[in-house]
């Protein structure tokens, strides 16, 4: 293998130039605030854990997670995820604190990958978690959150579709009762959204006709409420039934938030049927084929750290938001002012540069030059000012 050039990069990790990263702060501190008012205080946690803790405990594939040895020999992990962290500390550091608790983080997370377009290693997210609250109505909170949340960092059309891993578990424990690799195939053809797959997989376990078109109905399951009843047709099992009717109860908490117009029910949705355990849902912007947001319910988490306790929470991708509120943005200038001047007038305008800052400017930059042919400026139709490839709201000078 031959050595890196200075200037390349491990796969799947990015620079973010000047622009690019003022937008992502932005978008961070737009949906920071927007859950802080919803009565989300934040938390920070190690980037670093500890790999038969945190590690194991993650929804993170083992073969994706990056770790390490530190110098005790012990395995550590970069997080690949800020739930689990989270779980740690509700069990140890907020142990005393009363339930419900409301989390909100940002933070960048690492995930090995393979070689593949699209796909990043390090990533940033920014999410909240609500610990202790097992209802629906909590369930709704956090996907109407979601719906704020990205409306706060400007993504303008978006879809938010909810599942219940319930309901695929009681219809297919309903229908494969004794055929536990078939579901487990069914089950990651749905997690990877191979619907073609999911067809060809049914035909090769030569089904009963019925037993069939039941199991390929569940893809026309997509939709607002009318899918709660046309599921409810589809399966007598009582754990798929009750799945349907958390959903029903959802929907109504949304339709009370009036967001419902952004979601839909997909009883497709099964998120990671390993650690999910009821609700759960995905994002999608578009014009993006990636989710930008997912979240669900995982009750059985925090049994691990030794706190039994329900909870729900999402994770917003705030790199990929970035992606879709970042395109045709025009680079803001308003705040942005140069001082130039000569040596001869240093100090008034190192002061004047002081006094802006003061009153509050986002950017005040200066310029010493040799007289007041040392540079040079092109003003723009906006009245804005562009000094070496530098775009400002105004030039002040102190070249006499």
């Amino acid at each position: 293998m031959s050595k890196p050039k200075v200037f390349e990069k491990p796969i799947g990790v990015k620079d973010y130039l000047p622009e690019a990263a003022a937008k992502l702060r932005s978008i961070e501190l737009k949906v920071m605030q927007c859950m802080e008012r919803w009565g989300y205080r934040e938390i920070i946690t190690p980037t670093l854990e500890y790999y038969d803790t945190v590690g194991m405990a993650s929804s993170t594939e083992d073969k994706k997670l990056f770790k390490l040895l530190d110098r005790n020999g012990t395995t550590l992990v970069l997080r690949s995820d800020m739930t689990a962290p989270i779980a740690r500390v509700v069990s140890s550091l907020l142990r005393e604190h009363r339930f419900p608790l409301r989390l909100s983080y940002h933070a960048n997370v690492f995930r090995a990958i393979e070689a593949e377009a699209g796909r990043d290693a390090e990533f940033f997210q920014a999410g909240v978690e609500l610990v202790g609250d097992a209802s629906s109505e909590s369930d709704a909170e956090v996907i109407a959150l979601a719906v704020a949340c990205l409306q706060a960092a400007g993504v303008e059309a978006f879809k938010i579709a909810v599942g219940h891993v319930g309901f695929l578990n009681g219809l297919f424990q309903e229908t494969l009762q004794d055929r536990q690799e078939a579901q487990t195939q069914l089950k990651d053809c749905l997690l990877n959204r191979d619907y073609v797959g999911y067809r060809e997989t049914l035909k090769a376990l030569e089904l009963p006709g019925s037993v069939q078109e039941e199991l390929e109905g569940i893809l026309r399951l997509r939709g607002g409420q009318e899918v709660c009843s046309q599921a409810r047709q589809l399966t007598g099992d009582p754990v798929a039934q009750a799945a349907i009717e958390h959903l029903c109860q959802v929907w109504d908490v949304l339709e009370a938030y009036g967001v419902s117009e952004h979601v839909l029910i997909d009883l497709t949705m099964i998120g990671d049927f390993s650690y999910y355990t009821g609700m759960t849902f995905e994002g999608y912007a578009a014009d993006l084929g990636f989710p930008v947001c997912s979240g669900g319910r995982y009750d059985n988490l925090l049994t691990q750290f030794g706190r039994p306790a329900p909870a729900t929470g999402f994770a917003l991708k705030t790199n990929r938001i970035l992606e879709v509120v970042g395109r045709g943005v025009a680079q803001e200038t308003e705040s942005r002012v140069l001082i130039v001047y000569t040596a001869a007038n240093r100090k008034s305008a190192l002061a004047e540069a002081g006094a802006l800052r003061a009153e509050g400017h986002a950017a005040v930059e200066t310029l010493l030059v040799a007289d007041d042919r040392g540079y040079e400026q092109t003003e723009q139709a906006d009245g804005s000012v562009i000094v070496r490839d530098v775009v400002y709201r105004s030039v002040i000078e102190f070249v006499k």
